[in-house]
């Protein structure tokens, strides 16, 4: 996959930060961090997948998003780690475009599971009485496969486009992880071309899910004030507010750190930057949902319940 003139067979990760009294610290709290995300996405597909109550669309879509969330954060945090622990991080020029794949992805497929699950509240809030035609299970597998065709087809787009770059000399990337900026800088033939690449798919990525989510809560918002009861309005704002914490983090961090050229954000601050969606946003899901969830906590009691019967007998 490598450029056939590139010089540069492997790469060198700088990392979070050179300084050595900070390494140690910094290797066991992120380790923490991955551990927190480990155990709260692997304990919320599990939960979905043993209550048979759980096994709706918004649910359906939750499993998913858990799976993605393990995954985004197993592709990155493993090869961070190694940087607080080793003098040199390297990481081969495959293994480099393997892993920008990756990373491309999930976080494209979790933009558009993000937007899924923002559809399947308007038509549960909306539209009640045809809610279980409209979210059939025919229906969100379709949605799902386009989840995952728009997250292969924008991850191909990116890698591409970066494997076509030539690395002469200088192979220190200056991040943590293998991403399309710090990379840009380092390539000997970057071009308009390639920036215009990262800039047209973030954009339809961003842009197409942003239009979707929100449109579905306007009509979402228009229909809640129609609601005449205090506790239906808020009941239908409490099936909403985790999903929208959650894009208000997603997006916000990724757009700060995508949408911006490199000479208005500097490299060091842009990966310090990205840490909230490729470190914070995994971790922090499952514990959003968890706990503003009254449906999951329920679950959750009937489930360590039913452990603690199993024990006594």
């Amino acid at each position: 996959m490598a450029a056939e003139n590139s010089s540069v067979i492997e790469f060198i990760l700088a990392g979070l930060t050179d300084q050595p009294g900070l390494q140690s610290p910094l290797f066991l709290l992120f380790l923490g961090f991955y551990m927190v995300t480990v155990v709260g996405n692997l304990g919320l597909i599990m939960l979905i997948g043993l209550n048979s109550r759980q096994h709706t669309p918004m649910y359906f879509f939750l499993f998913n998003l858990s799976l993605i969330d393990l995954c985004y954060s197993t592709t990155i945090t493993p090869k961070m780690l190694m940087s607080f622990v080793s003098k040199k991080n390297t990481i081969l020029h495959a293994g480099c475009l393997t892993q920008l794949f990756f990373f491309c992805f999930f976080v494209i497929s979790e933009s558009f599971i993000l937007s899924a699950m923002a559809y399947d509240r308007y038509v549960a809030i909306c539209k009640p009485l045809v809610y279980t035609v409209t979210m059939s299970p025919k229906v969100c597998l379709l949605l799902l496969l386009g989840v995952y065709v728009m997250g292969i087809s924008g991850a191909m787009a990116h890698t591409g486009s970066i494997a076509s770059l030539i690395f002469c000399a200088d192979n220190l990337i200056n991040h943590f992880m293998c991403d399309i900026p710090p990379l840009l800088e380092l390539a000997c033939n970057r071009s308009f071309v390639h920036e215009l690449v990262v800039f047209t798919v973030v954009t339809a990525v961003i842009g197409m899910v942003i239009v979707t989510i929100c449109i579905s809560y306007a009509l979402i918002l228009s229909s809640i004030l129609r609601i005449h009861s205090t506790e239906g309005r808020s009941k239908a704002f409490g099936t909403c507010s985790s999903h929208i914490t959650v894009v208000f983090l997603f997006f916000g961090s990724g757009a700060f750190v995508y949408l911006k050229p490199p000479s208005v954000l500097p490299l060091d601050q842009g990966k310090v930057s990205s840490l909230f969606y490729t470190i914070a946003v995994p971790m922090l899901n499952p514990l959003i949902y968890s706990l503003r969830n009254k449906d999951v906590k329920a679950a959750l009691r009937k489930t360590l319940g039913k452990n603690n019967f199993l024990r006594k007998e």
